[in-house]
């Protein structure tokens, strides 16, 4: 067990790096915005209060910390989902760790943000709330799909360390 959260742990953050690191890409080369992790914590801060939904978050008050509680957030759920690729897939794949299903497991925990965030958010299932529906919904599907990119380049790397 502790072998498999350092294994999650290193995978999970190296997949939420190359998620970032693709999000400050698109940021700088097409000035597409990443989220805004502030509000995940805001969100996350008022669901501990009981208030799980609001229309929309932006109308709802910051509060204090919220931009370090939703990067924090961000990278306990890459190490969260890491542990749960990593249960699935099994030790056959991390001694021979294969794109495909690392990418295919990326793709499919964009249903976290459809199912939970977005519409804890105010911005409906799968952000069928927002001005361009389309449009956020291929935001989050590449993010996820460069975390399930990056899942495959942090298992690679970690199987050459050992």
């Amino acid at each position: 067990m502790d072998e498999l959260l350092v294994n999650a742990g290193v995978i999970g953050i190296g997949a939420t790096l190359v998620m970032d690191m693709v999000a400050l890409t698109l940021k700088r080369g097409f000035g597409i915005r990443p989220l805004d992790y502030a509000l995940v914590g805001r969100w996350a801060i008022h669901a501990c209060r009981g208030q799980a939904v609001h229309r929309p978050i932006t109308a709802t008050p910051p509060v204090a910390y919220e931009a370090m509680v939703g990067w924090g957030l961000h990278y306990l759920i890459g190490v969260m989902f890491a542990v749960v690729f990593l249960l699935w897939s099994g030790e056959g794949w991390l001694a021979e760790p294969r794109a495909i299903p690392a990418i295919a497991f990326g793709a499919l925990t964009v249903l976290a943000p459809f199912l939970v965030l977005q519409p804890g958010m105010g911005a409906g299932l799968a952000a069928r709330r927002t001005p361009r529906p389309g449009t956020s919904r291929l935001r989050s599907l590449t993010a996820h799909l460069s975390f399930g990119v990056g899942i495959w380049v942090a298992a690679v790397f970690l199987s050459t360390m050992t």
